[in-house]
């Protein structure tokens, strides 16, 4: 079982978005990041003796074995073409084992980070002739990260590209302003963020507010496609709240999507993050 001793990777970056949510970029200390496809992830850890942040709730109970690490798979949000570092987006579970000691990281602090990067949710899935919709709530807009930051890195879009991110407040909206530039200078890509409860924007909200369904409903893809998104030219990619993902199954298989499973190819393709 790994240790406390075991610790392998640093911290040089902690960007915190709002209370909760951040975002952090781990170094190897003394081994290199083996190549990996954008949608993967890893596995980041802190022994039970790590601090918890002051923000969250205390342990309920005394970890029986506080030398063990407590491991929790992460997905990816920086481009494969980076080579030196790996990103990570989370959010804070306030009760949570592990998120309130990732959360208490600061700049140079040890954490244990898996030498192997692994998933299926990719792009290696999708048709070169397919476009691509990309619904994500929360945390689970970070491997979407990594594939829009890679394409980017390689020059630009190979296909129309749509991401819908919802959230609760528009402070949990990560990556809001790089997804905005992009599109602004991307034709190809098109980036609908939404949000649940504007009544408590502080300096107002004139962008898209409900559920990702009330984003799809909207028609915002057709237009800014020219068209609406079939199952005949579109893979459809889900990733945050079962809730989102349950709901977004029911109204795409509506329309003829198909779930995408070992034995039976398809054009939706999900991942259940929510930790």
């Amino acid at each position: 079982m790994a240790k406390a001793q075991d610790l392998n990777a640093r911290v040089i970056r902690r960007e915190e978005l709002a209370p909760g949510n951040i975002i952090v970029r781990v170094v190897p200390d003394g081994w290199k990041l083996p190549e990996f496809t954008p949608g993967q992830y890893t596995v980041l850890g802190l022994p039970g003796t790590a601090p918890r942040s002051p923000l969250c709730d205390p342990e309920e109970k005394p970890l029986k074995k506080p030398e063990r690490l407590i491991k929790r798979a992460y997905s990816v949000a920086s481009s494969s073409m980076e080579d030196e570092y790996l990103e990570f987006y989370i959010s804070t579970v306030r009760s949570g084992a592990l998120t309130p000691r990732l959360y208490n990281l600061q700049i140079g602090d040890e954490v244990w980070m898996s030498p192997k990067i692994v998933g299926y949710l990719t792009l290696e899935q999708v048709p070169e002739d397919a476009n691509v919709v990309l619904i994500a709530t929360g945390t689970g807009l970070a491997p979407y990260m990594s594939m829009i930051r890679t394409l980017a890195a390689k020059g630009g879009f190979d296909r129309r590209y749509a991401v819908i991110h919802g959230a609760r407040h528009s402070w949990d909206l990560g990556y809001q302003a790089e997804l905005q530039t992009l599109a602004s200078i991307s034709p190809a890509l098109t980036y609908i963020p939404i949000i649940s409860e504007p009544d408590k924007e502080p300096m107002g909200w004139s962008g898209q507010v409900g559920f990702v369904k009330d984003a799809w409903d909207a028609g915002i893809i057709t237009k800014r496609w020219g068209r609406h998104p079939t199952p005949e030219d579109t893979h459809v990619f889900l990733c945050g709240n079962p809730l989102m993902i349950d709901s977004a199954l029911e109204f795409l298989t509506a329309e003829g999507w198909v779930e995408d499973k070992k034995r039976q190819p398809g054009n939706i393709h999900y991942e259940s993050y929510w930790k």
